[in-house]
Protein backbone atom coordinates (compact mmCIF):
# COMPACT_ATOMS: atom_id res chain seq x y z
CA UNK A 1 0.00 0.00 0.00
CA UNK A 2 1.52 3.15 -0.91
CA UNK A 3 0.88 6.26 1.44
CA UNK A 4 1.19 9.89 0.89
CA UNK A 5 1.05 12.36 4.09
CA UNK A 6 -0.30 15.77 3.77
CA UNK A 7 0.41 18.08 7.00
CA UNK A 8 2.06 21.40 7.03
CA UNK A 9 3.41 20.48 10.72
CA UNK A 10 6.78 19.39 10.02
CA UNK A 11 7.05 17.18 12.76
CA UNK A 12 3.59 15.68 12.79
CA UNK A 13 5.01 14.72 8.78
CA UNK A 14 7.67 12.89 9.92
CA UNK A 15 6.66 11.67 12.67
CA UNK A 16 4.03 9.52 10.79
CA UNK A 17 6.43 8.80 8.20
CA UNK A 18 8.77 6.74 10.94
CA UNK A 19 5.58 5.06 12.32
CA UNK A 20 3.99 4.17 9.17
CA UNK A 21 7.95 2.91 7.26
CA UNK A 22 8.18 0.52 10.33
CA UNK A 23 4.45 -1.42 8.85
CA UNK A 24 5.88 -4.05 5.87
CA UNK A 25 2.72 -3.54 3.86
CA UNK A 26 3.13 0.47 3.50
CA UNK A 27 5.25 2.40 1.54
CA UNK A 28 5.51 5.87 1.64
CA UNK A 29 4.65 7.68 -1.76
CA UNK A 30 5.71 11.16 -0.48
CA UNK A 31 5.20 13.37 1.98
CA UNK A 32 3.12 17.04 1.31
CA UNK A 33 2.76 20.38 3.46
CA UNK A 34 -0.59 21.38 1.83
CA UNK A 35 -3.46 20.30 -0.35
CA UNK A 36 -1.96 21.61 -3.84
CA UNK A 37 1.30 19.60 -3.03
CA UNK A 38 -0.67 16.63 -2.44
CA UNK A 39 -2.21 16.95 -5.41
CA UNK A 40 1.50 17.87 -7.41
CA UNK A 41 2.58 14.22 -5.65
CA UNK A 42 -0.58 11.93 -6.65
CA UNK A 43 0.11 13.49 -10.47
CA UNK A 44 3.19 11.77 -10.06
CA UNK A 45 3.35 8.87 -7.96
CA UNK A 46 -0.57 7.54 -7.81
CA UNK A 47 -0.59 6.63 -4.11
CA UNK A 48 -3.28 3.75 -2.88
CA UNK A 49 -4.12 6.27 0.02
CA UNK A 50 -3.63 9.76 1.23
CA UNK A 51 -3.44 11.00 4.76
CA UNK A 52 -4.31 14.16 4.74
CA UNK A 53 -4.80 17.61 7.33
CA UNK A 54 -7.58 19.18 7.04
CA UNK A 55 -6.25 22.47 7.96
CA UNK A 56 -3.08 24.12 6.02
CA UNK A 57 -2.22 26.89 4.41
CA UNK A 58 -2.21 27.70 0.74
CA UNK A 59 -4.69 24.67 0.12
CA UNK A 60 -6.54 22.89 3.29
CA UNK A 61 -7.65 19.38 3.00
CA UNK A 62 -11.03 20.14 1.91
CA UNK A 63 -10.15 21.40 -1.60
CA UNK A 64 -7.35 18.92 -1.71
CA UNK A 65 -9.57 16.25 -1.19
CA UNK A 66 -12.01 17.39 -4.19
CA UNK A 67 -9.08 17.73 -6.38
CA UNK A 68 -7.15 14.45 -5.81
CA UNK A 69 -10.90 12.83 -6.05
CA UNK A 70 -11.67 14.45 -9.28
CA UNK A 71 -8.69 13.63 -10.88
CA UNK A 72 -7.68 10.08 -9.67
CA UNK A 73 -10.57 8.56 -8.68
CA UNK A 74 -8.77 5.08 -7.30
CA UNK A 75 -7.01 7.13 -4.92
CA UNK A 76 -8.50 6.77 -1.25
CA UNK A 77 -8.61 9.87 0.40
CA UNK A 78 -8.47 9.64 4.89
CA UNK A 79 -8.83 13.03 6.61
CA UNK A 80 -6.67 13.23 9.44
CA UNK A 81 -6.96 16.16 12.08
CA UNK A 82 -7.79 17.45 15.83
CA UNK A 83 -10.40 19.62 14.73
CA UNK A 84 -14.22 18.11 15.05
CA UNK A 85 -15.38 20.58 12.96
CA UNK A 86 -18.84 19.86 11.37
CA UNK A 87 -18.40 21.93 8.28
CA UNK A 88 -14.96 20.61 7.77
CA UNK A 89 -16.01 16.97 8.38
CA UNK A 90 -19.24 17.19 5.50
CA UNK A 91 -17.24 19.37 3.17
CA UNK A 92 -14.66 16.43 2.89
CA UNK A 93 -16.81 14.00 2.97
CA UNK A 94 -18.93 15.45 0.27
CA UNK A 95 -15.74 16.02 -1.59
CA UNK A 96 -15.07 11.93 -1.11
CA UNK A 97 -13.36 11.20 1.90
CA UNK A 98 -13.37 7.79 2.64
CA UNK A 99 -12.39 8.26 5.86
CA UNK A 100 -11.92 11.06 8.49
CA UNK A 101 -9.99 10.49 11.91
CA UNK A 102 -8.57 12.28 14.80
CA UNK A 103 -5.06 12.89 15.41
CA UNK A 104 -4.84 11.44 19.04
CA UNK A 105 -5.70 8.22 17.72
CA UNK A 106 -3.23 5.30 18.61
CA UNK A 107 -0.71 4.34 16.30
CA UNK A 108 -2.21 1.13 15.63
CA UNK A 109 -5.87 3.01 14.98
CA UNK A 110 -4.37 5.16 11.86
CA UNK A 111 -2.59 2.26 10.68
CA UNK A 112 -5.94 0.00 10.59
CA UNK A 113 -8.17 3.04 9.32
CA UNK A 114 -5.21 2.98 6.27
CA UNK A 115 -5.61 -0.60 5.63
CA UNK A 116 -9.06 -0.31 5.88
CA UNK A 117 -9.35 2.02 3.64
CA UNK A 118 -7.30 0.45 0.99
CA UNK A 119 -9.13 -2.37 1.15
CA UNK A 120 -12.20 -0.27 0.08
CA UNK A 121 -14.15 0.17 3.36
CA UNK A 122 -15.68 3.61 4.18
CA UNK A 123 -14.17 4.42 7.94
CA UNK A 124 -15.62 6.87 10.52
CA UNK A 125 -13.87 7.58 13.66
CA UNK A 126 -16.76 6.93 16.24
CA UNK A 127 -17.52 9.89 18.19
CA UNK A 128 -16.98 11.60 14.23
CA UNK A 129 -19.70 9.49 13.01
CA UNK A 130 -21.52 10.33 16.11
CA UNK A 131 -21.31 14.00 15.27
CA UNK A 132 -21.61 13.74 11.77
CA UNK A 133 -24.91 11.72 12.48
CA UNK A 134 -26.70 14.88 14.93
CA UNK A 135 -25.59 17.17 11.86
CA UNK A 136 -27.38 14.79 9.44
CA UNK A 137 -30.60 15.13 11.65
CA UNK A 138 -30.72 19.14 11.59
CA UNK A 139 -30.28 19.21 8.04
CA UNK A 140 -34.07 19.44 5.94
CA UNK A 141 -34.04 15.55 3.73
CA UNK A 142 -34.31 16.20 0.33
CA UNK A 143 -35.99 12.93 -0.15
CA UNK A 144 -37.19 10.33 2.02
CA UNK A 145 -36.63 7.20 2.83
CA UNK A 146 -36.79 4.42 1.20
CA UNK A 147 -38.18 0.86 2.16
CA UNK A 148 -35.43 -0.93 3.84
CA UNK A 149 -35.46 -3.91 5.19
CA UNK A 150 -33.87 -4.38 8.87
CA UNK A 151 -31.10 -7.00 6.91
CA UNK A 152 -30.52 -4.18 4.19
CA UNK A 153 -30.50 -1.68 7.50
CA UNK A 154 -28.17 -3.93 9.42
CA UNK A 155 -25.78 -4.85 6.66
CA UNK A 156 -25.47 -0.20 6.41
CA UNK A 157 -24.99 -0.09 9.86
CA UNK A 158 -21.83 -1.95 9.60
CA UNK A 159 -20.36 -0.87 6.33
CA UNK A 160 -20.83 2.83 8.43
CA UNK A 161 -18.97 1.21 11.13
CA UNK A 162 -15.99 0.37 8.43
CA UNK A 163 -16.34 -3.26 8.62
CA UNK A 164 -15.66 -5.46 5.14
CA UNK A 165 -17.81 -7.69 3.49
CA UNK A 166 -16.46 -10.92 4.97
CA UNK A 167 -16.89 -9.47 8.70
CA UNK A 168 -20.13 -8.27 8.30
CA UNK A 169 -21.16 -12.06 7.05
CA UNK A 170 -18.93 -13.22 10.34
CA UNK A 171 -21.36 -10.57 12.55
CA UNK A 172 -24.51 -11.81 10.75
CA UNK A 173 -24.04 -15.21 9.77
CA UNK A 174 -24.30 -14.96 6.42
CA UNK A 175 -22.00 -15.82 3.26
CA UNK A 176 -19.62 -12.97 1.72
CA UNK A 177 -21.47 -13.74 -1.30
CA UNK A 178 -24.75 -13.09 0.12
CA UNK A 179 -23.39 -9.62 1.78
CA UNK A 180 -21.65 -8.20 -1.73
CA UNK A 181 -25.65 -8.90 -2.93
CA UNK A 182 -26.84 -6.96 -0.34
CA UNK A 183 -24.38 -3.98 -1.52
CA UNK A 184 -24.85 -4.18 -4.57
CA UNK A 185 -28.33 -4.47 -4.40
CA UNK A 186 -28.64 -1.18 -2.16
CA UNK A 187 -26.24 0.52 -4.12
CA UNK A 188 -28.79 -0.04 -6.67
CA UNK A 189 -31.97 0.53 -5.02
CA UNK A 190 -30.09 3.92 -3.38
CA UNK A 191 -28.62 5.23 -6.29
CA UNK A 192 -25.43 5.45 -4.56
CA UNK A 193 -22.03 5.40 -5.43
CA UNK A 194 -19.80 3.63 -3.17
CA UNK A 195 -19.65 2.02 0.01
CA UNK A 196 -18.75 5.17 1.60
CA UNK A 197 -21.71 6.91 0.28
CA UNK A 198 -24.10 3.89 1.53
CA UNK A 199 -22.19 4.87 4.84
CA UNK A 200 -23.47 8.48 5.24
CA UNK A 201 -26.83 7.53 3.50
CA UNK A 202 -27.08 4.94 6.66
CA UNK A 203 -25.87 7.94 9.25
CA UNK A 204 -28.38 10.74 7.76
CA UNK A 205 -31.15 8.58 7.71
CA UNK A 206 -30.59 6.43 10.62
CA UNK A 207 -29.44 6.06 14.40
CA UNK A 208 -26.27 5.04 13.89
CA UNK A 209 -26.40 2.82 17.10
CA UNK A 210 -29.47 1.47 15.80
CA UNK A 211 -30.47 -2.07 14.81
Amino acid sequence: MKVLIADDDALIRESLKLLLEMEEDIQISGVASNGQEAFDICRKEMPDVVLMDIRMPIMDGVLGTKLIKNSFKDVKVVILTTFKDDEYIREAIKNGAEGYILKNQSSDSIVDCLRAVYKGNAVFQKDIASALASMMEKEKRSKPHADLTERERSVMRLISEGLSNKEISAKLYLSEGTVRNYVTALLEKLELRDRTQLAIYYLKNYDWRDV
